[in-house]
């Protein structure tokens, strides 16, 4: 499955450069506003910060959310104490869009993070052009030194690398890079079968100074609190909210996320 996501991605983001060429995303990218920092949004305080996500669908799920107004979601999300806002691009299974993105960059001023299946430039490059301060590299799905040189290409467009791992051995992959913000993810995208505790299980791996992101399996506040007590600096949330009030759920989840 996840060599099948990639393998789309990377697709669809040769189609579009068919027609919107490097040189053309470049130039964008460089004329866009410096991208905010990340890494001071999502800093450890004494409650979880919550990365809110727009999602309409996923290959585990399906169909979970019919969101005609990304930008009317995402700032109900950034007025109800969201740190920061994913947004899925990928198309195909996940049912997102670059222009989801854009559309959410004119809405808010909290990092945006563009959450898709990254394996070259003009896919960073991209994300850089419609707005994103964050970009998602998983571990699982590129070998080592891509992710070191994608990294290094996301940094230096001003942007910040959140780096996803599921097991010890990516983790370990992911701090030899000199990550600063890393993600544990319940979900395994093999199987997408799910381990709610696999980042306490993990977490210990983590040095201090590393901003430390609980990703998938939050069902509700209890699960926010799970994670913050297992050590989570932050818990990125897209089922919960897209399939329930997001106001309400977001209070919940930060009275939750308190130590």
């Amino acid at each position: 499955m996840l060599e099948e996501l990639f393998a789309g991605s990377i697709a669809d983001a040769s189609d579009r450069r068919q027609t919107a060429p490097i040189e053309k995303v470049e130039k964008a990218a460089l004329s866009q506003a410096p991208a905010l920092n990340a890494l001071e949004f999502l800093a450890p305080t004494s409650q979880i910060r919550i990365l809110a996500e727009v999602k309409r669908a996923s290959p585990s799920r399906g169909q979970m959310a019919d969101i005609s107004d990304p930008a009317a979601l995402a700032k109900i999300y950034s007025e109800n104490g969201a740190s920061a806002i994913s947004v899925l691009t990928e198309e195909r299974k996940f049912k997102g869009s670059l222009a989801d993105l854009i559309a959410v960059r004119d809405q808010v001023r909290v990092p945006l993070l563009r959450k898709d299946f990254i394996a070259n430039e003009y896919q960073i490059l991209e994300a850089r052009a419609a707005g994103a301060d964050i970009v998602l590299l998983i571990v699982a799905g590129l070998p080592q030194k891509d992710i070191e040189r994608l990294k290094h290409f996301t940094e230096e467009l001003g942007m910040t690398a959140f780096v996803e791992t599921h097991s010890g051995d990516e983790l370990k992959r992911a701090l030899d890079l000199d990550t600063k913000l890393v993600g544990v993810n319940a979900r395994d995208l093999s199987t997408f079968e799910t381990d709610r505790d696999l980042f306490g299980k993990l977490v210990h791996l983590i040095p201090e100074g590393i901003i430390k992101v609980a990703e998938s399996a939050v069902r509700n506040a209890n699960d926010v609190a799970h994670y913050r007590a297992a050590g989570a600096d932050v818990a990125l949330v897209g089922e919960a909210l897209v399939t329930n009030d997001p106001a309400s759920m977001l209070k919940s989840f930060l009275a939750a996320g308190k130590s």
